[in-house]
C-alpha cells in the first residue's frame, strides 16, 4: 500500500513537471516472465522515477548505497524495494558486499519479478551513451544460469527528454525489443565468465542505442534539434515523442554520414538553418509561431480571448501563491547543481515536492486562523487547482503571444513573412533530399 501511494504521488509530480509524458512500446514488455529493464541515465534521480511510475509492472531498482543514508531519499528507496550497490569511490563502502546484492537480485527474478538497471553506472549529460559496465550482464547471466530463470528477458528502455532541466518540457519512455538471456556455466562463486558478460554488455549497448538519441558531439544534437523543429513545424498537430525521437535518430545518422562523405552539403544545410533562426530572432518569433499564425481564425481568436478572461482570476491567485516556491526551487537547483544539467531537474523536483505542499500548509493554516476550518478545507482543495490553472494559463498565453506576433508580421511585413515560409519549405525540401541521398548510399 505504501509503495502504491508513493508511486501515485511520484506519477503526479512527474506529470506536473513535464508538460508531456509519453510511453511507447508497452506491448514489448512481458507480463508474466522475469524481466530486467536496462536504461540510459541522462537525468539523475528523475530517471528511476520514470521506470517506477510508467512500467506496466512493479519494478525494483538498484541504487548507490550512499542514498540509503539520506533522510528522505533513503526512506523512499526502502519503501520502493531498492537494493543497495556498494561502490569503490564511496568512502566507507565495501564493494565486496555487492555479492549479497546480486544474490538478492537473482532471488527476485526467480520469483518472476522485474528489476531496473542503469548500466552506464552514473548520470551524465554527454551526447552519447557511456561505455556500459558489466554489472547488468553479470546479474542477468547469473540469474539465467542458476536453473530457475530460463525465461529471463532483458528489455532495453530509452529515456528521451526534449529539455531535461526545463520545467514543463517533455519526456518519453521507450521500450525496445526483448533480449533472451542464454545460460552459461558459472564459476564456484556463481559468477559468469568475463567474456560472456562483456559480450552481453555489448549486445545491450546496441539495443540501448536503438531506443535512445546518440551523437559523437553536442553540436550534432543541437543542429539536429533545430532541423527537426523546422521539419516538423509544418504539421497541424504536434508529432508524438516517439516519432520525434525516430526523426532525430535519422537526422543524426545523416549528420554523421555527410560530415564524413560530403561535408560541404552538411555545412550548407547548417548555414541555412542558422540563418533562418537568425531571421526569426530578428522579429522575435519561434519556428512554431508561423504555423500557429497561419492556422489562426477570428473564431479561434475570440474563443481564446474568452478562455483567458474566464481563467485569469484563478491564474492570478495561482501565480501569486505559487511563484515564490517556484522561484526558490529554481534558485536551489542553480546553486546546488553546479551547472550539471543531469541533476538540475532532480533538485527542482525534490524542492518542489517539499516547497509547494509547505506553501499550501501555510495558506491553509492562515485561513483556519482567520476564517475557520470550513474555509481552510475549501482552500486546501482549491490551491492545487489554482496552481494548475496558472501553469496552463502561462503556457497558453505564451503560445498565443507568439502566434499574435507572427500574425502582426504577416500584416505589417507580408513579404518578409512569406519569405520566411518559403525558406522553411526550402529547408525542409533540402532535408528530404539529403535523406534520399543517405538512403541511396546505404
Amino acid at each position: 500500500m505504501t509503495r502504491r501511494i508513493i508511486t501515485a504521488l511520484l506519477n503526479l509530480i512527474l506529470r506536473i513537471f513535464f508538460r508531456r509524458v509519453e510511453v511507447a512500446g508497452l506491448e514489448r514488455v512481458p507480463k508474466d516472465k522475469p524481466v530486467i529493464f536496462v536504461l540510459n541515465h541522462p537525468n539523475g534521480l528523475v530517471d528511476p522515477l520514470f521506470i517506477l511510475c510508467f512500467a506496466p509492472r512493479p519494478v525494483s531498482l538498484l541504487g548507490k548505497s550512499t542514498l540509503f543514508k539520506m533522510p528522505l531519499i533513503g526512506w523512499l528507496a526502502r519503501a520502493l524495494d531498492t537494493l543497495p550497490v556498494y561502490r569503490q569511490q564511496d568512502k566507507g563502502e565495501d564493494p565486496r558486499r555487492n555479492r549479497e546484492t546480486f544474490q538478492k537480485c537473482r532471488e527476485l527474478l526467480e520469483r518472476g519479478g522485474s528489476l531496473a538497471l542503469f548500466p552506464e553506472g552514473v548520470s551524465h549529460s554527454e551526447p552519447s551513451l557511456r561505455p556500459l559496465k558489466t554489472g547488468a550482464a553479470r546479474i542477468a547471466l547469473g540469474a539465467a544460469s542458476s536453473g530457475m530463470n530460463k525465461d529471463l528477458l532483458i528489455v532495453p528502455a530509452g529515456l528521451y527528454y526534449t529539455a531535461k532541466a526545463k520545467f514543463r518540457s517533455s519526456a518519453l519512455l521507450y521500450f525496445g525489443e526483448p533480449i533472451k538471456v542464454n545460460p552459461v556455466e558459472l564459476d564456484e562463486t556463481a559468477e559468469p565468465p568475463r567474456e560472456a558478460a562483456r559480450a552481453l554488455s555489448d549486445q545491450l549497448d546496441v539495443a540501448l542505442r536503438q531506443v535512445t538519441l546518440n551523437a559523437d558531439q553536442k553540436q550534432a544534437l543541437d543542429t539536429v534539434a533545430q532541423a527537426e523543429e523546422i521539419f516538423s513545424s509544418v504539421h497541424t498537430e504536434e508529432p508524438s515523442l516517439a516519432t520525434e525521437l525516430q526523426i532525430k535518430r535519422r537526422f543524426v545518422e545523416g549528420y554523421e554520414f555527410y560530415r564524413t562523405h560530403a561535408p560541404e552539403k552538411l555545412e550548407s544545410i547548417e548555414s541555412r538553418i542558422r540563418q533562418y533562426a537568425e531571421q526569426l530572432q530578428l522579429v522575435g518569433l519561434d519556428v512554431d509561431d508561423l504555423s500557429a499564425a497561419a492556422r489562426a481564425t477570428p473564431v479561434k481568436a475570440i474563443v481564446r480571448v474568452l478562455e483567458f478572461l474566464l481563467t485569469l482570476p484563478f491564474a492570478i491567485v495561482g501565480i501569486v501563491i505559487h511563484y515564490p516556491a517556484y522561484r526558490l526551487s529554481g534558485v536551489l537547483a542553480k546553486r546546488f547543481s553546479r551547472n550539471d544539467d543531469d541533476v538540475v531537474s532532480t533538485i527542482k523536483v525534490l524542492a518542489s515536492a517539499l516547497l509547494f505542499p509547505l506553501t499550501w500548509i501555510i495558506c491553509v493554516a492562515l485561513c483556519a486562523w482567520q476564517f475557520g476550518w470550513v474555509v481552510a478545507v475549501a482552500t486546501l482543495i482549491c490551491l492545487p487547482l489554482t496552481g494548475f490553472v496558472a501553469v496552463r494559463f502561462a503556457e497558453d498565453f505564451d503560445r498565443t503571444l507568439g502566434a499574435t506576433k507572427a500574425l502582426l508580421v504577416f500584416i505589417t511585413r507580408g513579404y518578409f513573412a512569406k519569405r520566411l515560409l518559403a525558406e522553411r519549405k526550402a529547408i525542409r525540401s533540402e532535408i528530404l533530399a539529403l535523406n534520399d541521398g543517405l538512403s541511396k548510399a546505404k
